[in-house]
């Protein structure tokens, strides 16, 4: 890793286009909030985050991306574009779930909570001995972990109000916006050996992409 790594992170597994850029150990980030249109939408702002900066794509060291869980197209969007981009420039992509972003920089142990709609959230416990497998559990009808319940780790993001009445824990705002995180993350995992980035589906999409989408690639 170079001294000063310049690296650009991304992610649209939600309603937005959020960015983050670490150039010259600073920190740039951006977030467009949207629906929809991200395919159209993403790959001008970044560029317009890296000329603000005077760099180009060609100046990156390194691309982050979020992966999941969350929006099927939207994650399918950012993944392309990441590892199109990677392909391109021959730099590597860090895929970093939006799981682990929620609890960066917390103390352990933690469970990361998202919502993953009809009742539903994806979670995923962090112990002092390392992360569980991420899961979608239904609050209604599948069991919550002993675990969960007897050590009551703290809650991070999204839906943990729900899932904080059956553990009796407390739940926190996540301390570090998504997009930072997940550029950090990313950062520190530069020198890892390369494994391209691929989306992070807990459950089945809910409809077909739309056509417009980018294709994503996977192995």
């Amino acid at each position: 890793m170079t001294a000063n790594p310049t690296l650009l992170a991304f992610d649209t597994s939600g309603p937005w286009c959020t960015a983050a850029l670490i150039h010259d150990g600073r920190l740039t980030v951006r977030t467009d909030d949207m629906a929809k249109g991200q395919a159209e939408h993403l790959m001008p702002m970044l560029q317009e985050m890296l000329a603000d900066q005077g760099l180009g794509f060609t100046d990156l060291d390194g691309i982050g991306v979020g992966v999941g869980p969350g929006n099927f197209t939207g994650i399918r969007i950012s993944v392309s574009a990441a590892r199109g981009l990677a392909l391109g420039l021959g730099k590597p992509a860090i895929g970093v779930s939006l799981l682990e972003a929620l609890v960066y920089d917390t103390a352990r142990p933690a469970i990361a909570v998202a919502d993953a709609r009809q009742g539903r959230i994806y979670a995923q416990y962090f112990g002092a001995n390392g992360p569980d497998d991420p899961m979608m559990l239904d609050l209604e009808s599948d069991p919550v972990p002993d675990a969960w319940i007897q050590e009551k780790p703290v809650l991070i993001g999204a839906g943990g109000d729900a899932l904080a009445k059956l553990t009796h824990s407390a739940v926190e705002t996540p301390p570090t916006p998504l997009n930072e995180a997940i550029a950090r993350i990313a950062l520190t995992r530069l020198d890892d050996p390369y494994v391209p980035p691929a989306p992070l589906y807990l459950r089945p999409a809910d409809a077909a992409p739309a056509r417009d989408t980018a294709p994503v690639i996977l192995d």
